[in-house]
């Protein structure tokens, strides 16, 4: 071969090779490989410590071959991973979810399971005992939440709104209450409690395996909610839940203790003498007869810490919260083992820890500073360590700290910016650290809790990060900007070819509610990947987080009391203007679009700031705070006879004849969350005025609207829309 005809041939692969960079560089993503989830990082499910500290366990569910797992691993060693259980064994149904007993004996595993709401589910569950291999139902129905006992011998479950509890060693059945029907619950929360206060196991066995605390509601005065489920019967039919909105009744709820030896059960009084309204936590203390109980009154702006001793029945106020606005309830709370107690408030400006004594005496304030706490992970008495994750660094961050109880000084363990979680084991002497930012896919690792000191790597999902290398996706910059007297935090996604002498159209998403946060420092989801699958097409993307979002301290969370949506719509409004005058922005091209809270906000901004946005797209929006529920709405606007204004004045479907852009609204009509009549009335108050939109149902889905092929089915819509109208 001649050296003239070597180059041509190099020359040919050289382009040859330029070509195909340059085209896999511009590789369009599609709709379709992100919602058949083509692009979902690896995680670890159900991650628990196993008692003796060394080894935690975790499971793996293979869908399509209908097979699942739990395996166990050491924290130190890299030795061979240990199957635990699998369904792959004779008469081990796919399970999809387990628990161990105290002692770690028997596995409680979850089958056939069936959502009931956001956090309620119901299903057949099964308990293997780990000795002999044998396996046992633990109720030929559905049931809910079934819970072992310390002791490991008994289960206590809710069916049919009653409780029952299961003798594992006889095989024996009791029915402990048999007032449970349509306006009686017992042991599990009512519809409100499970979204708003986050919890549906309403019961909890004392630590000796003697007794059973439960709650029960009294829904009888709370309003019957109907909507229709079409199905695919020749007839729909109605389905009915109570649903206290905004103003009406809630369920009266009290708290009981039933004795298993005696089978009595009794009814727990407050020292206060007065009928609790919310019982939004109850746990029990390092006294095994001790039993802490929170109550919050109607406005949730006074909250008292009760301590009751269930065997006296004696119960005392040993700690109370008030607050000009409202206060917030969480679970961070941690008993210490003198009986001592760690506390979250928001008293100094920032959600900080405190500690107490026993009897509720204050000792000190463990952290301080312009800044939040955001989660108490663990404690270990060894070392008198507190662990705990917050937002120091940054707002937009997550890191893992430690403090010693008499101590002031804070120590990281986790060093990355970006999002750090932590899972620790039983001792608190390791711990999983979870990381993840806005470039890195999450990792899974494992550290010392002493210093942050690096044991093992589990997984870092470069397989994804190599994935979507080939489509140069772009990222989210972070900044503040100063709008209305506040600096907001905000992200932009430019197109990777961002070119400054072009124009770009604009489309804002947000949240907006209280104490919310999307701009975060973290892996996004689907809905992020959309986004930038829409910068491939042309768009520029930005989302703020306005006044009322949280992690900045309790005065800039709480501005927007009484007045849902005001203060955030100017700061959408004020912030699509600012962005709007960059020169590569075209100010004729501004959409907005949210969902749940973010719908209302997206057609309030759109409403109101008529000469700003020229679209918007709203999904399952609430659009009067009237039809949504007590705890959250009132928590935060109080009731609408108490404050008709603030309800109406921030209401869009006051301000329909506003309407000049372009208009996408979009609903389930299964949604048992944000009913549909939110939309149903917005579009009613639309077409009185003669305005022009658009719309779709979704027949009988739920407030995330999900179902085969229906996420993909939506975002073509949303995208179709964008393109056609901005």
């Amino acid at each position: 071969m001649n050296s003239s005809c070597f180059k041509i041939r190099i020359l040919l692969f050289s382009l040859f090779f330029l070509s195909f960079s340059i085209s896999n560089s511009q590789k369009k993503i599609r709709l379709d490989q992100i919602w058949n989830d083509e692009f979902i990082p690896q995680r670890m499910e159900s991650l628990k410590s196993m008692n003796d500290g060394e080894r935690y366990t975790y499971i793996s569910k293979n869908i399509l071959n209908h097979e699942s797992t739990i395996y166990s691993e050491y924290y130190i060693s890299n030795r061979k991973k240990k199957i635990i259980l699998s369904s792959r064994l004779p008469l081990v149904p796919f399970f999809s979810d387990y628990e161990f007993s105290e002692d770690e004996r028997k596995i409680l595993i979850t089958t056939e399971k069936e959502e009931i709401y956001r956090r309620s589910i119901k299903g057949i569950f099964w308990v293997y005992n780990t000795f002999d291999g044998s396996i046992q139902m633990v109720f030929n129905k559905k049931i809910q939440e079934p819970t072992f006992s310390p002791d490991g011998n008994k289960i206590a479950f809710v069916f049919n709104r009653n409780l029952y509890v299961k003798d594992l060693n006889s095989n024996s059945l009791f029915q402990i209450t048999n007032d449970g029907n349509n306006e009686i619950i017992n042991g599990i929360t009512d519809w409100v409690y499970e979204e708003e206060f986050g919890f549906v196991k309403a019961f909890l066995w004392s630590p000796d395996s003697s007794k059973l605390v439960f709650m029960r509601f009294d829904e009888s005065k709370v309003p019957f909610f109907s909507m229709d489920i079409y199905g695919e019967g020749l007839y729909q039919f109605p389905y009915k839940f109570r649903y206290p909105k905004a103003g009406e009744s809630n369920s009266k709820v009290s708290l009981h203790i039933y004795d298993l030896k005696s089978k009595s059960i009794s009814n727990i009084k407050f020292s206060d003498n007065q009928e609790p309204y919310y019982i939004p936590r109850f746990k029990f203390t390092s006294d095994q007869n001790l039993l802490s109980v929170q109550t919050i009154n109607r406005k949730q702006n006074h909250l008292k810490f009760h301590l009751i001793n269930i065997i006296t029945e004696e119960s005392k106020v040993i700690l109370q919260e008030q607050s000009k606005t409202y206060l917030d309830v969480n679970d961070d709370f941690f008993f210490l083992p003198d009986n001592g107690f760690l506390w979250t408030s928001e008293k100094s400006g920032y959600n900080h820890i405190y500690h107490f004594d026993k009897n509720g005496k204050f000792i000190s304030q463990i952290t301080k500073g312009s800044w939040e706490v955001t989660k108490i992970y663990n404690y270990r008495n060894k070392t008198r360590e507190i662990f705990f994750g917050a937002a120091k660094s940054s707002s937009v961050d997550r890191g893992v700290y430690s403090i010693k109880l008499n101590s002031k000084k804070i120590k990281p363990i986790t060093k990355e910016s970006g999002f750090n979680g932590a899972i620790f084991n039983r001792d608190a002497s390791k711990f999983i650290h979870t990381y993840s930012d806005e470039n890195t896919p999450p990792k899974y690792v494992i550290r010392e809790s002493k210093n942050g000191a690096l044991i093992r790597k589990i997984i870092d999902n470069e397989f994804l990060k190599n994935k979507l290398s080939k489509y140069n996706l772009p990222n989210k910059d972070f900044s503040t900007i100063n709008l209305n007297g506040q600096n907001l935090n905000y992200y932009i996604i430019k197109p990777k070819n961002f070119k400054s002498s072009k124009k770009y159209p604009l489309l804002l998403f947000q949240y907006s509610g209280p104490g919310s946060q999307q701009v975060s420092n973290r892996w996004g989801n689907n809905r992020d990947l959309w986004h930038k699958m829409l910068t491939q097409k042309g768009y520029f993307i930005a989302c703020l987080d306005g006044r009322g979002t949280g992690y900045k301290g309790e005065n800039f969370k709480k501005m927007t009391y009484m007045n849902l949506g005001k203060l955030e719509t100017q700061d959408q409004i004020s912030f699509a203007k600012k962005i709007s005058l960059l020169p590569y922005i075209d100010q004729d091209r501004t959409g907005i679009w949210g969902w749940s809270y973010g719908g209302h906000m997206a057609t309030h901004s759109l409403f109101l700031g008529n000469e700003v946005f020229e679209m918007a797209i709203a999904v399952a929006p609430v659009t009067n705070w009237r039809f949504y529920d007590t705890i959250y709405t009132e928590r935060f606007m109080r009731t609408p006879q108490e404050n008709p204004e603030g309800y109406d004045n921030n209401s869009p479907i006051n301000y329909v004849d506003r309407l000049q852009g372009k208009y996408l609204l979009i609903h389930g009509s299964g949604d048992d969350n944000v009913h549909l009549q939110n939309s149903m009335r917005l579009i009613n108050a639309l077409i009185e005025k003669g305005k022009q939109f658009e719309w779709m149902i979704y027949p009988d889905k739920k407030h995330g609207i999900q179902g085969v092929n229906t996420q993909n089915h939506l975002y073509t819509k949303m995208t179709n829309f964008i393109t056609d109208n901005l």
